[in-house]
């Protein structure tokens, strides 16, 4: 899997925003489990690859859709990759979280962070700013990849 040191958290509609109901279809709920089934951030594209493998008969669109209606309802969590492509996770928290994403093997750990929350309050709030929002994600390396790492070091 490549390095994901460079990924940008995507903007999505906050929860609040009442995103328009879409209807669920089995497509639509293909998709889910699909995502759900995945091990970190994964690209539309290889969601479809994974349901044409499967085939389910589920388009690229169709599958493009089901992501950003997720996304939008918080049941997924989206990424912009350094190359511009848009990366998703299935949520496994509702409500706000941020995320440590292993750069290596793409695991990711939802967690929480009660002082970023107070930091990032209290930094608004400098600044004069109100009805602030933000996100944070972390990058580094798991366990085992840094384990790995340090093996082919002393390989070396």
């Amino acid at each position: 899997m490549s390095d994901r040191s460079g990924v940008q958290r995507a903007t999505a509609a906050p929860a609040s925003a009442n995103p328009v109901p879409q209807r669920t279809t089995w497509q639509r709920e293909r998709v889910r489990e699909a995502l759900t089934d995945a091990r970190g951030f994964v690209s539309a594209q290889t969601l479809h690859a994974t349901l044409r493998e499967e085939n389910t008969g589920i388009g690229l669109a169709t599958v493009y859709r089901a992501l950003a209606g997720l996304a939008a309802l918080g049941e997924a969590d989206s990424l912009q990759s350094p190359e511009g492509e848009n990366l998703y996770r299935a949520c496994e928290s509702p409500g706000h979280h941020h995320h440590l994403i292993c750069r290596s093997c793409g695991l990711t750990v939802e967690i929480e962070a009660n002082d970023v929350e107070q930091w990032a309050r209290r930094t608004a709030e400098q600044h004069g700013f109100t009805d602030a929002q933000h996100v944070v994600d972390i990058f580094g390396l798991c366990g085992p990849c840094a384990q790995a790492r340090t093996g082919e070091r002393d390989a070396d």
